[in-house]
């Protein structure tokens, strides 16, 4: 089972990030030592206190003490620790939304973002059901060419599955009046590639291919998008002006009334790293009105509105929308950010009748969400200036190219020289010492602070966050080399566009506390956990971090061979439920509270 290997692989004894534990020592495999572990008394009470996390690849085990006191009186009515419990330990999920990294984790995020998303456009889960009937388009928006890279083209399908395309592809590149490029290589290609395709993504020419802008592009595509989706709402309230509706006045928070739009988009949305490594958006946008006296409330759009006005809005504002970076060293004009030349823009039909449905567009969405750098091959963490030369060459492929980009443009710059490297003046100064041995490293100098130390701290610095904003614009790209530039998250929504995670997984621990007892799903504005008016306890605990991953690969093999069985009985008991029901249930989805 691939999920009980390690997450970073290692040729020492040391362990990498997410190993198992392995404190108890075998002399069998990890099967044997499985064996050992389902032979013992309390085997399974040991099951009963991993079920939260026996799906994870690298549970986080936490110790401490856990008290259980009466929130009237404050009076501690019980007291635990972990050191009583199995493994002297509690298991929680890791949470990682990447398949790669947790496929068990990464399946109940992608659950979670198909009912978040969904719920946008149908509603449920608080959200109203009369979302189902505005105007709403499932959008693409791609990244330009920075580069001829292989692709495969199909012009026209004839397979049933698109998933499994077997469809005769284009030649890729073929042209007749280009031999080769300025760098004496070939600047065509008549393959017909297959899906999957190794070469898919990769430039036909490294040298040619401009790695530095599209490194930017990914930085600054927040700042597309932002400014793109601003566009469309002014575009839409010039209609609404040209057509006669009046603007609404509504009440600010600071008490101020103020004239907005009377129509507003709502968007959800998701970014993909391609196969070149360059960002591109699938979005949700949905198309609301404004209610004067709450302007919270999810209201449909002015009469006359429709999915047209919508679409001819998001395809004005892609076509419109371009800006320039700040100036770099390496580039004192900046680079230009615009969208690609390819911008799909498709209606959502909620009724099921239309070639794009919602949970076609929930389905395809929350599948990206739990995606990050796999498609490119690279799938390292965060880099650091130890571990950079490992992933960052200027003269290696495509994707060591786009990681040296991002720690070359994102260097410090407008800062003074370290003092390792200023010029000596042999002349005594202020701030010069008498020649003294750095107690950290060695170093032996004559300056107040070791040059070497410092040159450490700042390379440090260098990875951290870069808050609050500096004068460099660029400095993010260090931190965010791993992911080739892109630093925002992979799904984002507009805040009235639907629920949130976290009431989510308020409804899955109230469900699963109150499971044997009967229950109703809470309101989107109640509490998610424990419903209301109910007597309880207040658990106070005092954990502290013990460590990530199981203690054996034996007990990682049980755990996950248990949560394994427990999600087939549950897909047993969806199908069982949609065929009694006579519905189909969507692939990959679940409730949200299951």
């Amino acid at each position: 089972m691939a999920s009980t290997l390690d997450l970073t692989p290692r040729a020492s004894t040391a362990r990498g990030v997410g190993s198992n534990a392995d404190t108890i020592v075998y002399s069998y495999t990890a099967a044997g030592s499985a064996f050992e572990r389902a032979t013992r008394p309390d085997y399974f009470g040991w099951l009963e206190h991993v079920r939260s996390a026996a799906g994870c690849t690298r549970p986080i085990r936490l110790a401490g003490q856990l008290l259980t006191v009466d929130p009237a009186t404050g009076r501690v009515l019980d007291s635990r620790h972990t050191d009583a419990m199995p493994d002297a330990a509690i298991y929680t999920a890791c949470g990682n939304r990447r398949a790669t990294v947790c496929p068990s984790c990464a399946q109940t995020y992608q659950r979670d973002a198909f009912q978040l998303l969904r719920a946008g456009l149908v509603g449920g889960k608080g959200v109203p059901e009369t979302v189902a009937s505005h105007p709403a388009v499932f959008a693409t928006f791609t990244a330009p060419s920075f580069g001829t890279v292989h692709a495969r083209v199909v012009k026209r399908h004839t397979c049933v599955n698109r998933k499994r395309c077997d469809c005769r592809a284009e030649p890729c590149h073929a042209r007749r009046d280009v031999g080769v490029c300025a760098h004496g290589r070939p600047a065509v290609c008549w393959a017909r590639h297959e899906t999957g395709d190794a070469v898919l993504g990769r430039p036909l020419c490294l040298d040619c291919y401009d790695h530095d802008h599209q490194v930017v592009w990914n930085l600054f595509s927040g700042e597309l998008w932002h400014r793109t989706q601003q566009a469309a709402e002014r575009w839409l309230a010039k209609l609404a002006r040209r057509r006669g509706i009046p603007r609404v006045e509504v009440v600010t928070a600071s008490g101020r009334t103020r004239k907005v739009s009377p129509v507003r988009l709502t968007p959800g949305k998701v970014a993909e790293l391609q196969a070149r490594g360059a960002v591109h958006f699938h979005a949700i946008a949905r198309l609301d009105g404004v209610d004067p006296l709450d302007p919270d409330k999810v209201v449909p759009p002015p009469a006359g509105f429709t999915v047209a006005d919508l679409v001819d809005a998001l395809r004005h504002a892609a076509a419109q929308i371009a800006f320039h970076t700040p100036s770099h060293p390496d580039r004192p004009e900046g680079w230009s950010i615009a969208w690609g030349e390819q911008v799909d823009l498709e209606p959502i039909a909620t009724d099921g009748t239309g070639e794009v449905t919602d949970g076609m567009v929930a389905g395809y969405l929350a599948k990206y969400a739990t995606k990050s750098t796999e498609a490119t091959g690279h799938t390292s963490t965060r880099l650091t200036a130890d571990s950079i030369d490992d992933y960052a060459d200027p003269d290696g492929d495509h994707t060591a190219r786009l990681i040296d980009a991002c720690w070359r443009i994102g260097r410090p710059t407008g800062t003074p020289a370290p003092l390792s490297q200023r010029r000596r003046d042999p002349r005594p100064r202020p701030g010069f010492v008498d020649r003294w041995e750095c107690p950290d490293c060695g170093t032996h100098t004559r300056y107040a602070a070791c040059p070497t130390c410092t040159a450490a701290r700042q390379a440090a610095l260098d990875t951290q966050p870069a808050k609050p904003a500096t004068a460099n614009p660029y400095a993010r790209l260090r931190r965010w080399a791993h992911m080739l530039g892109y630093g925002g998250h992979f799904l984002t929504k507009g805040r009235r566009y639907s629920v949130t995670f976290q009431l989510l997984r308020g409804t899955r621990v109230a469900y699963r506390r109150h499971e044997d007892q009967a229950h109703e799903h809470p309101a989107a504005g109640g509490q998610p956990v424990d419903q209301l008016g109910e007597e309880t306890t207040l658990i106070v605990g005092t954990l502290t971090f013990a460590g990530v991953g199981w203690h054996t690969t034996g007990d990682a093999l049980l755990a996950n061979t248990a949560a394994a069985l427990a999600r087939e009985r549950r897909t047993t008991g969806r199908e069982e439920l949609a065929h009694e029901l006579a519905t189909t249930p969507v692939a990959g989805t679940a409730p949200a509270a299951a």
